[in-house]
């Protein structure tokens, strides 16, 4: 099947993805006068007397904006908010498919962080959390950052999404291939949104990260190619100071996590590897090296972003569970601990094998179990509405 013509029909055919659903039935003048005016202005009474009732008598208990300037969007880069608005549809089918929540594509024109944080602060009386999306480094930082105090849970998806999905599928393989966490060498490719995310949440676990960009590892002291980001994560990462290209950093390493581009991992670099190496290679369309390569090459488990192959790494198994369980809560933001909560969670969904580390989406069960560790994590940690 051609993915690409179908999707193109499938798009024209229904005008997009997304509609407005009744919960209520319009059958007659009482239906009428109940569901708008004159019975609806008790309840905007109400809520204005008392506007916690805004989570009980509205829409914005299980609603969710999925924010996006369309800077980056998929592996495509920036096509701007229009070509931006069939992936937030998409984005907002899979919230209702697998968690029930209802999401809607918020697609801004500008592409200016201050821009993006104003606008959500202006339509958040509406929603229970905003799902930020294909937003390009580094304003998807300062994006978020900006938002973490307006009273819901705001997560850039594509990098604490990811983080928590690599997280839980990296529990599972060191089981399989006999190592612990706390042993392990891990190197990323990439220095944007998903792979400092993905740093972050393995810091605490494991021995060591090393982060890799086009210039080279990044340790701190480097002057090339360097920002505020990249700095700051240099002084928590790579402690030897290992420097020079992506091989040199895999020289002995366990792990590798390619979010980067295609091709630009050889067989050659996978035999300097520790035994037993452990590789996710997710670029997409095409990976950093091809999972019948890799593995020929000695690695013990790979995965991938596409879902063409086994060990899907893919960040749609994270936030449904993560917006569920933040929604449940009352959460009134999403904490690295929520996150944590998560990945383990998502972990124990499944017995690991070399070719299962981590469930299929279509799995049964796993989205409600993330949602319940998530909502738990919330209230022990106290984030939630009082």
């Amino acid at each position: 099947m051609d993915f690409f013509e179908q999707s193109l029909a499938v798009h024209k055919q229904k005008k997009g993805k997304v509609a407005i659903k009744s919960k209520v039935q319009l059958r007659n003048r009482d239906d009428l006068s109940v569901a708008y005016t004159p019975g609806v202005a008790a309840v905007c009474k109400e809520i204005a007397a008392h506007p916690e009732l805004v989570f009980t008598h509205t829409m914005k208990a299980n609603s969710v904006a999925v924010v996006s300037d369309g800077s980056a969007i998929l592996g495509l880069g920036n096509l701007g908010a229009e070509a931006a608005i069939p992936v937030m549809e998409g984005k907002a089918i899979l919230f209702k498919k697998f968690a029930n929540i209802d999401a809607w594509p918020i697609c801004v024109k500008s592409q200016q962080a201050e821009d993006i944080v104003a606008v959500v602060k202006q339509i958040a009386p509406v929603f229970g959390a905003v799902n930020l999306e294909d937003i390009a480094a580094p304003a998807c930082f300062e994006v978020e950052a900006a938002l973490q105090e307006i009273g819901i849970p705001v997560m850039h998806d594509d990098q604490h999404g990811t983080a928590v999905v690599v997280f839980a599928a990296l529990m599972n393989a060191v089981k399989v291939v006999g190592k612990q966490l706390s042993s392990l060498r891990v190197v990323i490719n990439g220095a944007g949104a998903a792979e400092m995310a993905v740093a972050n949440i393995l810091q605490d676990s494991v021995q060591e990260i090393i982060l890799c960009d086009t210039t080279g590892a990044i340790f701190d002291g480097r002057t090339a190619n360097m920002n505020s980001y990249k700095q700051e994560i240099a002084k928590r990462t790579n402690s030897r100071k290992i420097q020079g290209v992506l091989a040199d950093a895999l020289v002995g390493a366990d792990v590798l996590v390619g979010v980067s581009a295609q091709g630009v991992v050889t067989q050659d670099m996978i035999r300097r590897m520790a035994p037993k190496a452990i590789v996710f290679a997710m670029a997409n369309p095409v990976p950093e090296i091809m999972p019948d390569e890799a593995k020929s090459a000695g690695a013990a488990i790979v995965a991938r972003g596409r879902s063409d192959f086994p060990n899907q790494v893919n960040n749609v198994l994270a936030y449904p569970g993560i917006f569920r369980g933040a929604l449940d809560a009352g959460a009134v933001k999403i904490t690295k601990g929520m996150k944590v909560a998560a990945a383990n969670a998502l972990a124990s969904c499944v017995e690991p094998t070399a070719d299962k580390i981590i469930p299929s989406p279509f799995d049964k069960g796993f989205v409600r179990k993330i949602a319940h560790a998530v909502a738990k994590a919330a209230k022990k940690e106290g984030v939630v509405r009082k």
